[in-house]
């Protein structure tokens, strides 16, 4: 199965040319665009004038497999922890006071952990995305077969969106895999969690700072993030049990007991708040440093910041980053 979806994934560029008109008679356009008659009451003039002249982005396919999670993680993370970052996220904290004092209070969420993935994201603003997120959505939808599905909904969800909050939809911009606004959020997160907390109700993550951290908050708040709690533990570099072995190989979702984390490993841990279960995650090593790698026993905070991004490699970063706006200069 993983060898075919590679395979597919492989093809997905060189199938296409770069300008290549989509073809909008495909059963799977009829079928979106009943939908969004019959379903969401657009206007056959309104699916015309958008969605008329669409041509595939070829850079978007390519860039969909060279993600830079993809990365070792002594590759990865001097991409996004650098001594400019730190500077300027602490000036962000300074500057922000106010509203991180709030954030902290009403939505109980780590003030350094928000600025460290807005700084991630989007470089606190200044990297929002080149790329016209309806064009991409219809390139994914049409031609990245391996996640067609996931497209085809986000590209619904834009749509509404842009409805919604009067966006034009043929100029919002963002990345290579629909994400837009400082936030950077997906179609479908942006209706789900952003929020207004400047006080007009309208929820704004592309010029509203107190938004866009509120919001970045909120989505941590839902998945059950809780203040000051432990991010992970260091747990060494050899995992010495089998099960750890094991639970370090099957992602984000893996899960395990943290008695039996201290147990194995002979290290005292703090309990997880309500007794949840911990991840182990393993960090690849520079071979200039003596390579292998360096686990860690990630905690439910850190397990929130893989709901973001379905990374460890990610969230170790956003830990390591707020972690360093936390230190005294």
């Amino acid at each position: 199965m993983a060898l075919a979806s590679d395979t597919e994934k492989a093809k997905a560029a060189d199938l296409v040319t770069d300008g290549q008109s989509i073809n909008l008679r495909q059963d799977k356009y009829s079928a979106l665009f009943k939908e969004l008659r019959e379903q969401h009451h657009f206007t056959q003039a309104e699916l015309d004038r958008l969605f008329t002249g669409l041509t595939i982005d070829k850079k978007v396919l390519e860039l969909m497999d060279k993600q830079w999670e993809a990365k070792p993680y002594y590759t990865y993370w001097p991409l996004f922890i650098t001594p400019e970052v730190i500077e300027r996220g602490r000036q962000e904290l300074k500057t922000n006071q106010q509203i991180l004092n709030r954030i902290e209070k009403e939505l109980g969420v780590n003030r350094e952990i928000v600025i460290a993935i807005w700084g991630i994201e989007s470089r606190f603003g200044d990297h929002k995305g080149k790329y016209g997120v309806f064009k991409t959505l219809n390139t994914l939808f049409d031609a990245y077969p391996r996640r067609s599905a996931f497209f085809r909904d986000q590209l619904v969800d834009f749509l509404l969106l842009c409805r919604d909050n009067q966006f034009d939809t043929l100029t919002v911009t963002g990345s290579y895999a629909g994400a837009f606004g400082q936030t950077q959020f997906i179609p479908s997160s942006y209706r789900e969690y952003a929020v207004s907390f400047d006080g007009d109700k309208k929820s704004n993550v592309f010029t509203s700072v107190s938004d866009i951290l509120a919001s970045i908050a909120n989505y941590l708040h839902r998945y059950h993030w809780v203040l000051d709690a432990p991010l992970y533990v260091d747990i060494g570099s050899e995992l010495k049990g089998q099960e750890l072995i094991n639970a370090s190989t099957q992602g984000t979702k893996s899960r395990i007991d943290w008695q039996v984390v201290s147990t194995i490993q002979g290290i005292k841990l703090p309990p997880p708040p309500g007794d949840k279960q911990l991840s182990i995650v393993g960090l690849e090593k520079s071979p200039f440093n003596g390579g292998g790698f360096r686990y860690i026993a990630a905690y439910p905070n850190f397990q929130a910041i893989t709901a973001w991004n379905n990374s460890n490699r990610y969230a170790m970063a956003v830990c390591e980053l707020a972690e360093a706006l936390k230190k005294k200069p």
